[in-house]
């Protein structure tokens, strides 16, 4: 690793830089790719290579210019065999050799540019087989350099290869990338850049810890300039050496080990031992929405352990992270693990707003903490069902089956079964019948008149029937109603004329003129409502549940209609295996 005056040193990421497809690591699919499309001289014109940063489009970008322009003692031919060095490679690789354009579209966004590439491409390579165009970040193009370089992308001439880059592929018009073979570059997995990083490493004579290497991989998230960035400024802060306790510091990461302590001090409900965690975090220099960040990523390590168990053998993990992610999976429940999650992912929004962000952590960590042995409704209500009830009387009926109680109490269930038919005619009848037309509805309730609006889709009759007029008196043929304050008096005229229509003969509907007492339909069932609410309030299993849960309340409540089937066939006891 040592340099001497007159050679300055050359950062790792373009030291390491892979010259042929041999040495470039995680694109396997696309190199198998080529390579078939080389050995079968079906060679594509225009190649559009797409990745997140750092995992080697420019790079495959230029070995791709030095295969196509392959030449050697044995002449010209296109190969992705780029051990031996030919006679066009050096040039290419440097970047000097006058048949490979390299554009940064970035800079050159312009139809002028484009118009420059479009005027040299009708002269002939100059010394290579091939003129290569080589354009970095094509998506910044405007759209007029798009549109001008159209017609030359779709029929150039057989010497001009186009090459594009970008990270933003969705930002290529489809004009173009129907014009180009497709090439997404893969992030480099950590089974792959571990081994990668250790090799350079020995190369270069550097001493490391696994654990420090497993937290730069983790740093880089798949890409190659990143994680030898990194690596390079690790070297430079451990002076010479890769230590877990130079990266942490150089990273701004907590202890991994410490933050595992945290998160089973908040499991177990410690609130004490937490706070002295992360206070010893804090002075040892980690940032509080870090910590908030490590707890929420190792909550993720163990929910994916506790799904996937194989997740544990990710390489990229530390020794702790495996061995204690795989217990504390096998310990801790997927709810409380979501509701870790959940807690986490909105306290990180919070500390990074707040004004200390240090107590915005400890506030983030007490939820956790109390949150952490909270029961789920499902349990509690299992719970509180299983546990006598002080409130309770000792003997306490079961409200009756009927449609009431006997005491004027709230109905649990309104009954209303469907005809029992003995005897019931066939469906088929060989005899010719005439065919009789359909019958007429005719409602013989007000009831059964706004159910008959309801089925007709009239929507705004039936409104008008339940909360702007209520029945007075009703037979058939002959309704009276009453018109509540502000109700529109043509409403009258309409419900006349819908009867008509609906049971084909004439209704007359009047309106009342002496005043009587009287609430609508829409004013009775809200009643009811009102009134099962306040009822269930009064059980003692919901007050536990309202006490248990402060804050909560009652908004709506549903009458179940199964009670009785519920009690005629009770669920059997659970076994022991359950």
């Amino acid at each position: 690793m040592a340099t001497t005056d007159s050679s300055p040193y050359l950062v790792l990421a373009r030291k390491y830089r892979p010259s042929s497809f041999s040495t470039l690591i995680g694109q396997d699919a696309m190199v198998q790719t080529l390579g078939n499309a080389f050995k079968s001289n079906r060679i594509h014109h225009a190649f559009i290579l797409t990745g997140v940063r750092g995992v080697g489009k420019t790079t495959t970008a230029r070995i791709l210019a030095r295969a196509f322009n392959y030449e050697d003692e044995t002449g010209r031919h296109p190969t992705l065999d780029l051990d031996h060095e030919g006679v066009h490679d050096r040039a290419i690789i440097e970047g000097r050799h006058v048949d490979v354009v390299e554009m940064d579209a970035a800079s050159n966004t312009s139809i002028n540019d484009i118009r420059e590439i479009i005027d040299s491409v009708k002269y002939g390579p100059v010394s290579a087989p091939y003129k290569v165009y080589i354009i970095d970040e094509v998506h910044m193009l405007s759209t007029a350099a798009f549109n001008g370089l159209l017609k030359t992308l779709e029929e150039p001439p057989p010497y001009v290869k186009f090459i594009f880059a970008t990270t933003e592929i969705r930002k290529v018009p489809v004009t173009i990338l129907s014009r180009c073979m497709r090439f997404d570059l893969r992030r480099i997995g950590p089974e792959i850049m571990s081994p990668y990083l250790a090799g350079i490493l020995e190369k270069e004579g550097v001493a490391f810890e696994p654990d420090a290497l497993a937290m730069i991989v983790r740093a880089g998230e798949g890409s190659a300039r990143d994680c030898l960035s990194l690596l390079d400024q690790a070297i430079a802060h451990g002076d010479g050496k890769v230590t877990a306790d130079t990266v942490k510091a150089m990273l701004g990461l907590g202890d991994r080990a410490k933050t595992i302590d945290l998160f089973e001090d908040l499991m177990a409900g410690s609130i004490a031992e937490a706070f002295a965690a992360i206070k010893a975090l804090y002075d040892a220099g980690a940032d509080p929405q870090t910590i908030v960040s490590d707890l929420a990523d190792f909550t993720h390590l163990v929910t994916r352990i506790k799904v996937v168990p194989s997740a544990a053998d990710d390489v990229s993990l530390t020794p702790d992270e495996r061995k204690r992610g795989a217990e504390l999976a096998s310990k801790l429940g997927m709810r409380a693990l979501t509701r870790a999650w959940q807690i986490l992912f909105k306290g990180f929004e919070e500390v990074s707003k707040a004004g200390n962000a240090l107590q915005a952590a400890e506030m983030v960590l007490v939820r956790l903490a109390y949150a952490a042995d909270l029961p789920s409704p499902d349990e509690l209500l299992s719970k509180l069902a299983r546990q006598p009830l002080a409130s309770s009387p000792p003997s306490a009926p079961l409200p009756p089956r009927g449609g009431g109680n006997g005491g004027g109490g709230q109905a649990l269930r309104v009954e209303n079964p469907a005809p029992q038919y003995e005897n019931p005619a066939p469906i088929y009848d060989n005899t010719p019948q005439a065919i009789a037309p359909p019958a007429m509805p005719n409602p013989r309730s007000y009831a059964e008149l706004v159910t008959l609006a309801g089925e007709k889709r009239d929507i705004l009759l039936k409104h008008a029937l339940e909360s702007d007029m209520r029945p007075v008196a009703f037979a058939e043929g002959r309704i009276e109603v009453a018109l509540m304050e502000g109700a529109n008096p043509t409403v009258v005229q309409t419900l006349s004329a819908r009867l008509k229509t609906w049971t084909g003969k004439p209704w007359l509907v009047t309106v009342s003129t002496t005043p009587t007492e009287g609430r609508t339909i829409r004013q009775q069932r809200d009643d009811r409502r009102a009134q099962q609410v306040a009822d269930a309030h009064d059980d003692p299993l919901v007050q536990a549940i309202l006490e248990t849960f402060p804050g909560a309340k009652v908004v709506n409540v549903a009458v179940r209609d199964d009670i009785p089937a519920i009690n005629e066939h009770p669920l059997p006891e659970p076994d022991e295996d359950d």
